[in-house]
């Protein structure tokens, strides 16, 4: 049976997915809007998501700290100039990567430690940091509802609920 943090990695992908949809749904200009929020644009908030999912990646491949924060700062100007359609290629390629990654990983459950300059030593398991790839999307999914909201526009219904019933609750 596949390990849960896969299942849960699974709904991150749908859940991306389903806001994608959302947004290509409405206008153009939605994506790229100035708004008064929590992030000054949705392309703001698509592009913090993918930034961290890639700095994940790569500390969970075995990358030191250093290397993936610059890496994180290139991608991040980069997403700049990104229309809607590039994010959600990127994001979805990125979204093959982190598959082929927890595939082939025997033990979801190893030790791995973290050293960062802000937070310090941290032990952890790697289906951990799965999850918090998974909170942390979910979290600003969030973000983004809230945003199409206050923009007049509907959201997006992105619950793991939703996702199992949509699945069949498959394993």
């Amino acid at each position: 049976m596949a390990h849960h943090s896969l299942k849960l990695y699974d709904f991150h992908v749908w859940a991306n997915q389903k806001v994608f949809d959302r947004l290509k749904e409405l206008s153009g200009d939605i994506y790229e809007k100035k708004i008064q929020s929590v992030f000054p644009s949705i392309l703001k908030v698509m592009g913090h998501i993918y930034v961290v999912d890639n700095v994940w990646l790569e500390i969970i491949s075995g990358k030191k700290f250093d290397e993936v924060y610059a890496l994180g700062e290139r991608l991040k100007e980069q997403m700049e100039t990104k229309k809607i359609e590039e994010v959600e290629t990127m994001f979805f390629d990125l979204s093959d990567r982190y598959k082929v990654f927890l595939n082939r990983t025997e033990d979801m459950e190893k030790a791995l430690v973290l050293e960062t300059p802000f937070a310090g030593r941290l032990e952890t398991r790697l289906s951990e940091l799965v999850q918090h790839v998974v909170n942390h999307g979910t979290y600003h999914r969030g973000n983004i509802t809230a945003m199409l909201r206050q923009l007049g526009h509907p959201g997006v219904m992105t619950d793991y609920i939703l996702y199992l019933y949509e699945k069949g609750n498959k394993s």
